[in-house]
């Protein structure tokens, strides 16, 4: 297992910047190991072509290459196994009217990766789809967005095979349309993972062991107290689905996109999706630097600006959290007067400051030892949570990027027409590939230097130059090389000038 976290080969296919949208995917011509050769595309389909040329440019199985015997994922996955594909969902929309598959993988990739997946199983084992998307995600609306059944019934139809799709969450906002906040009354209770959960502990391995300033944490939701009480001292715990720690194999299918806490979300950020209770999950911690916090820069706000978010802070700890009808109202009641009144006479926050709040910008102290803690338990926690000395399971990456998201993401991102496919062995040299080939500096990304150079775990990755870049094009073999901005993406306004290759 440890040989296989050593191979830090990663492939970067560059192709055609858009996405077949015709269900189920299919490819635009019948490759020779195809498995459903009567079932093609009419027309190309860009996802197909370059995850399929990644594994080439893997040296995947290769002396079967372009034969029906092709079979890149063999000795990755086996006969048998329980795979488990990964992809990043978030939302059901865009909140601006945007680009939808600018935030979430699109569903022609998990489409190839399914079938390459298939058939290094021979038709024994599990494929199952799962993620656990931000809480207002409408997880029917996605499905109809994606089309994810149609590839579900390709299988039962042809192969007689089942795909799972699992939505891994507890519950979801039916937030309405017009409404600020997650009232109790929205919050709808979902069967969550049929196979459980699992409270793994990081404890003195956690990145925020050793950190006194646990009282101020934030996590997902309004009740701090939760997030608290699983971040402290020695406790420093994460709800993990079972589902997700008893895969033997994880194919991490995540967005080439820019990130407001940590810089990008790539397959390390991804992992917050297998969480399923998102408020054991510390996101930021209030106040500025000087008083222990990373809610945003000391200068960013006025004195009276300030003073508004910390009663709203305020009136989320003493109100919201409690999650009941009676003091949702109340807290609504208060919000009346407020824009009745007191909004008048204190004026808005200009909505550029008001994108950094809540721990969006390069100063984020935070997020990253959540996501390099998440790192740790995806590669060595068992089944049953327990961190151990080996990698307990095999990951395989594949990087969304034939249209990636810049700007204000991971939530409202513009849409970056890259046209890449970013595939490897080791998920950590796979998220530096990325980083580098966005434009960016993976030694600012504070939980990639963290994962090269961990104190107790080792990732196997301790110098980008280490990473054997496989390519179609000649500028990303050398990209540790250059200062060239390849993509070049904008990173979000809270990380502009403090994220970007110099």
């Amino acid at each position: 297992m440890r040989a296989y976290f050593q191979n830090l080969s990663v492939a970067v296919s560059q192709g055609d910047t858009f996405y077949l949208d015709q269900p189920p995917f299919n490819p635009g011509m019948p490759y020779p190991e195809y498995v459903f050769t009567e079932e093609v595309s009419s027309t190309i389909n860009p996802a197909y072509d370059s995850v399929r040329n990644s594994f080439y440019l893997l040296g995947l199985d290769k002396e079967n290459f372009d034969t029906a015997q092709w079979n890149p994922l063999r000795g990755i996955v086996e006969p048998g196994n329980k795979v488990v594909i990964k992809p990043n969902f978030v939302l059901s929309s865009h909140y601006e009217g945007g680009d939808l598959f600018s935030i979430i993988t699109h569903p022609s990739v998990i489409r190839v990766v399914v079938d390459y997946v298939y058939k290094a199983l021979e038709g024994r084992g599990q494929i199952i789809i799962a993620d656990a998307p931000q809480m207002d995600c409408n997880f029917s609306e996605l499905l109809v967005r994606t089309q994810l059944f149609s590839i579900q019934e390709l299988y039962l139809r042809k192969k007689y095979f089942s795909i799972g799709i699992l939505d891994l969450r507890d519950f979801w906002l039916e937030k309405k349309e017009g409404a600020a906040e997650a009232l109790t009354k929205f919050r709808k209770r979902l069967e969550g993972d049929p196979c459980g959960s699992c409270v793994v502990n990081v404890g003195e391995k956690s990145e925020f062991f050793g950190m006194g300033n646990h009282k101020k944490f934030y996590g997902a939701d309004y009740n701090r107290d939760e997030t608290i009480k699983h971040h402290h001292g020695a406790t420093q715990e994460y709800m993990i689905s079972k589902t997700i720690l008893s895969a033997d194999v994880v194919m991490s299918i995540p967005k080439l996109k820019v990130h407001k806490k940590v810089g990008v979300t790539l397959n390390a950020k991804g992992l917050v999706g297998i969480n399923t209770n998102k408020n054991y999950l510390v996101h930021y911690t209030l106040g500025i630097p000087a008083e222990g916090g990373d809610q945003f820069p000391a200068d960013l706000l006025s004195p009276t600006e300030k003073f508004r978010v910390n009663i709203k802070r305020f009136l989320y700890d003493i109100l919201l959290s409690k999650r009941t009808l009676f003091f949702d109202r109340v807290y609504l009641f208060i919000l009346w007067l407020w824009q009745k009144s007191f909004r008048k006479i204190l004026g808005a926050i200009p909505q550029d400051k008001f994108l950094i709040d809540g721990g969006n910008w390069y100063g984020n102290d935070s997020t990253w030892k959540m996501v390099s803690d998440l790192m740790k338990i995806i590669v060595y926690a068992d089944k049953n949570g327990v961190l151990g000395d080996v990698p307990q399971r095999k990951i395989f990456s594949v990087i969304d990027g034939i249209i990636g998201g810049e700007n204000n993401g991971p939530l409202t991102p513009d849409s970056k027409k890259a046209g890449v496919i970013v595939a490897g062995f080791n998920p950590l040299a796979v998220d530096i590939v990325g980083t580098r080939a966005m434009g960016f500096d993976c030694g600012k990304i504070r939980h990639l230097a963290n994962l090269m150079n961990n104190r107790i775990f080792s990732f196997h990755v301790t110098d980008p130059r280490e990473i054997k870049i496989k390519s179609n094009v000649p500028e990303f073999k050398n990209m540790f090389y250059t200062k060239d901005k390849l993509l070049n993406f904008k990173p979000h306004r809270g990380w502009v000038k403090h994220v970007e290759i110099e």
